[in-house]
């Protein structure tokens, strides 16, 4: 399970993003969490990806509560947790080539060895050819891009998969590629989902059910 129970957080103690907010994802779960831009949706997936600490209230994860944010936390939360942002160009080096930009978290966690296998086989799940693969993010497009972080996220296999605005920034097909992705990744491994958007019908379509930002305060969700 990951629970976010009266979560308040922001970056500044003084004016808080989020004030009290709460969502509950279930293994195998996908729940969507709908918003306008600038609500504070990004700000609370950060805390659900143990990226930001929130001043107060708590996030369980797999039964046992975080204490531990960032670098900070074991390495067995670090890496139970995959996430997508909403710009691909702001989450990676420029300087990688996709292949190592993919291949980040193995090497940050000694698995250097499964290197080939793993980015060979995420590259083909997410639509990404070999010579794709050598170029570096200024020379791909968004969506090649975004397909690449959608890699690396998956790359460690995670438990829980954050996808935060993943598909704001691209057209229609590249938006059903990367949902597809997703989707197969969580039917091979029961991975829980919290999808993060302000398209309701995407979100109505991809998820088991979806939450509204302006009634996720306290612990009741209206749901569509």
């Amino acid at each position: 399970m990951l629970d976010l129970h009266d979560i308040t957080a922001g970056y500044d103690r003084r004016a808080p993003v989020v004030r009290g907010a709460g969502v509950t994802v279930a293994p195998g779960e996908a729940v969507g969490l709908l918003g306008p831009s600038g609500c504070g949706k990004s700000t609370l997936a950060r805390v659900a990806a143990l990226l930001h600490r929130p001043d107060a209230g708590t996030v369980t994860l797999d039964g046992e509560p975080v204490r531990r944010w960032r670098h900070r936390a074991p390495r067995g939360r670090r890496t139970a947790v995959g996430v997508v942002f909403q710009q691909p160009r702001l989450s990676a080096d420029p300087r990688l080539p996709l292949t190592d930009l993919i291949a980040e978290p193995l090497r940050a966690n000694g698995l250097r060895r499964q290197v080939p296998e793993r980015v060979a086989e995420l590259a083909s799940t997410v639509g990404l050819t070999p010579d794709l693969l050598r170029r570096r993010p200024h020379e791909v497009s968004d969506g090649q891009l975004q397909r690449a972080c959608l890699a690396r996220a998956l790359v460690l296999r995670p438990r829980w998969l954050i996808c935060d605005e993943m598909t704001a920034m691209l057209d229609a097909s590249t938006t059903a590629a990367l949902v597809a992705a997703v989707e197969e990744y969580r039917a091979s491994s029961g991975a829980g989902l919290l999808a993060v958007g302000h398209d309701q019908v995407l979100l109505n379509r991809w998820c088991d059910r979806t939450l509204h930002w302006d009634d996720i305060t306290g612990r009741t969700a209206r749901t569509a």
